[in-house]
Order: C-alpha cells, then structure tokens, then sequence
C-alpha cells in the first residue's frame, strides 16, 4: 500500500504541475494568436479522451500516460523551405494531392517534397491523409502517400484561428480546393507563418516559452503566501514560560520543568525570554555557580546552579515556548520571495561546475517525490499544499535554466538568433539539445541511484 500511495501521489502532484506549465504555454499562444492543435494531461498515446474546441480547434484531453502533460504549439519545429509557398499553393488548388506528384510539380525529389509538407501540416496549414483503401492509419508511424486542404473560412482562417466563419460564402472543407482569389502563393504563406510560432517576433516568442515556467513559480509564491497567513508559523515567545527542558541538562538537574516560569538568575529579576538568556550568558561563559527561582506547579522554588568552576558551558537546558504568528500578505509574500529566491540559487549551482555534484546530492527524482508526495498527504492538507508550492517552484527555475530543451535554453536559443540577426538550423539547435538531454539523463541517473539507495535499498 505505501509503494501504491507513492505512485499514486507523485504521479497526480507531477502531472498536474507539468500540465499547469503547458497551460501556461498554451495560453500565451492563444493570446498572440498563434496556433494550438493539441494541449494535453498526459503524454502523448493513441488512446486519449478529448474534445475539439469549435471556437479554436485545439483538441484538449487527458491520456493514459499521466506522466505530465503537453502543449502542440504550430510552427516550432521543422526548418522552412522555399518551395512551401508553392506547394501549398499546389495543395489549395488541388484539395488534395499525392506526395510523389507534388515532388513531380516542384521538381524537387519525393523526400524534400515530404519535408515541406510535414512543414505546413505542423504550421496546421494542410493535414495528412490517411487513405483507409490504402491500409493507412492515422496511428501509423509514417506519412501516408497524400495530403489534402484543411478547412477554410473566405478570409483564409482554419479552425484553428480566431474569428474564423466557416458559414461565409467562398469557404472551403478539408479535403476541398480552397479559392484564394487574389491572394498569391508569397501572401498566402505569410499568412500562414503570421500564425505560427515563428511568425510572431522575438518579444512574443519569450513570453510563450516564459509562461510555462511562471506558472510553476507564481502557483508556488501563491500556495506560500496564503500558507503562511492562514496556518501562521511558530515563533519563539518571550515569555518567561519555558517551552521545554532538556533531560540531561543543568537545569533538569536543579529540578526545572516545562512549563515553569524563571523568576530570577543570580539575584536579577527577569520577565522574559530575553531576560533570561541575557541573565544566564554571563555565568554560562566563566563557569560560574549561580542561583536561579523559578515557579514550579504554583510554589515559588530557589535551586543552586552548580557548573565546571571556570569552565565555560553551551547550554543550559531550556527553550522558549513557540508561539503562532500570523503574518498580513506582504511579509508573507516577502517570505515567499526569499524562499524563492533560495531555490533559485539552488538551480543554478546545478550549471556551476564546481557545485553540481554537490546539488545533485541533495536533489531527488520522480522516486523520492513520490515518496514525500505521499508522506505529505498523510500528514494532510497543508503539508501536501506546501509540498506542491516546493515542486511548483523547483519545476518553474529548473525549466529556466539556459539548457535546451527546456524552455530557458530556448529562450537562449532566441537570444542568439536576435544577435546574429538570423535563425539556427533545426539541426544547430538538435545538436545543442542533444547535449542539454545528455546533461539532463546523467542528472537523472545520478538522483535516481541515491534514491533507489535512500528509499528502496535503505
């Protein structure tokens, strides 16, 4: 039963964190315009439960595979090709065209004419066709032989755009020549890219990759903030009621318990916590015998305080009572702020040679979340909120690191590109994330192995 809490915990906190930081992602796109095909809970499967949204087309839903979730953003991944305006052109002529054929009309061979084409159907500007005479599925692994239109409102707008109206005279359905009237190929295109991913400028491309990782931080900084006001947090009162007494201390020894009340320490009156301490350090630090009244069970006791002569002592053997302080929302969102800000630094000793093994030590995987994810709803609701605010908050800085292919090497990525005054190949950026995912499977095996230690092996 614990290892099926364990599952069950880690899986439900990580895929609601990972599917939150989609929407964040999802959201921003839709508010620039761009288009979103698919924003799931869960990891991408054949069987899925979902709906398609008729105002934007974007097919939302949950999988099997509740191992996060994802965000299908048009226009992120393929390199553009001068021939896409012509092929495009071609398909919108044709309503649907064989992909042999088209690498025929452009004169290029049938796996550029492929690329292209598996191009516009990320842009969701065509879709493959998946021809069941032919025994193709859309579950296949593989392109199908053709490609066809997707529908179309007068004004050139797909289901996935806002403001379409498929009800004008002059739309077209998919898999239907689509009239362009006296729009060019070269315009058409710039429509299309207008609403992709890389047709918005640079501005709007960081604020969709910064969404995902500033939803983790914000639902944290939430979660902490009203955490802290609602349940409060202990602080020490000073109040010459002690809070507990150490066994093997000097003041067990002189018979002091908890919950007595200090009197007076060497002849000096005190009335509180401060007091006390200030009272006591002197005879503490040169060894010093001293008497000390306390209040015990009503009777007002005098104990002789017999220490090490000339030897300086640590401790005494008292703590303070704690008390609940309830902060107002900005020195709550000032704690949160500074915890924020340490996990922050935490982060990014993870890229400082000299400090990654050492984070990595103290870090923990999908393994060890599990694990506290359940410990934590045990210990109830609040524990398992704050719980949540800790993942939410190393989720959102993690993901900011400069690394590809998380969202702030992506974010680097478009840096570059601002500065060079030109895009990176698909293949440059391959190439750095294959690097960044390297990176990131040592940390995994890394955390894991001290956690197969930790929790299973013990």
């Amino acid at each position: 039963m614990g290892v099926v809490s364990a599952i069950f915990w880690g899986v439900l906190v990580l895929s609601i964190l990972v599917f939150l930081h989609e929407g964040g992602h999802y959201l921003a796109a839709r508010a620039f315009g761009v288009r979103v095909t698919e924003f799931f809970l869960g990891m991408p499967c054949p069987v899925k439960l979902s709906h398609k949204s008729a105002g934007h087309g974007t097919e939302v839903g949950v999988t099997p595979i509740l191992l996060g979730g994802y965000t299908r953003i048009c226009g992120m991944e393929a390199d553009e090709d001068e021939l896409a305006p012509r092929a495009l052109a071609i398909v919108n002529r044709e309503g649907r065209v064989d992909v042999e054929n088209l690498a025929a009309e452009l004169g290029c061979d049938v796996e550029r004419a492929y690329g292209v084409l598996a191009m516009l159907a990320d842009w969701a500007s065509v879709r493959p066709y998946y021809n069941p005479e032919l025994g193709e599925d859309p579950n296949q692994s593989t392109y199908p032989a053709a490609f066809e239109t997707v529908a179309r409102d007068a004004n050139h707008l797909t289901e996935y755009d806002r403001d379409h109206d498929f009800s004008l005279a002059g739309s077209s359905k998919a898999g239907e020549p689509a009239a362009t009237g006296d729009v060019t190929a070269d315009e058409l295109y710039r429509l299309e890219r207008g609403r992709t991913y890389k047709g918005v400028g640079f501005f709007p491309r960081v604020i969709m990759l910064l969404a995902g990782p500033l939803v983790n931080l914000v639902l944290a900084f939430l979660i902490v903030t009203f955490a802290l006001m609602a349940g409060g947090v202990s602080v020490v009162s000073d109040s010459p009621a002690l809070g507990g007494v150490s066994e093997d201390g000097y003041a067990a020894a002189a018979g002091i318990a908890a919950g007595d009340t200090i009197l007076s320490v060497g002849g000096t009156e005190v009335s509180s916590w401060q007091e006390i301490c200030d009272a006591l350090d002197p005879y503490l630090e040169q060894g010093i015998d001293f008497e000390v009244v306390f209040e015990h069970d009503g009777q007002t006791v005098t104990s002789l305080i017999d220490l090490p002569d000339g030897e300086p002592v640590e401790l005494f053997g008292i703590s303070a009572q704690l008390e609940t302080y309830h902060p107002g929302f900005f020195e709550a969102a000032g704690y949160a702020l500074s915890y924020a800000q340490q996990v922050g630094s935490f982060a990014l000793k993870l890229i400082t040679p000299t400090e990654t093994i050492g984070v990595l030590e103290q870090s923990t995987s999908v393994v060890g979340i599990s694990v506290m994810a359940s410990e934590a709803a045990a210990s109830g609701p609040d524990e398992l909120l704050l719980f949540v605010a800790a993942i939410s908050m190393s989720l959102g800085f993690m993901n900011l690191l400069p690394i590809p292919p998380l969202d702030g090497g992506k974010i680097l990525i478009e840096l570059i590109q601002l500065v060079v005054r030109r895009p990176l190949s698909v293949r440059a950026q391959n190439i750095v994330s294959y690097v960044g995912l390297a990176f990131f499977l040592f940390v995994f095996v890394f955390v894991l192995r001290n956690d197969l230690i930790r929790y299973v092996l013990g």
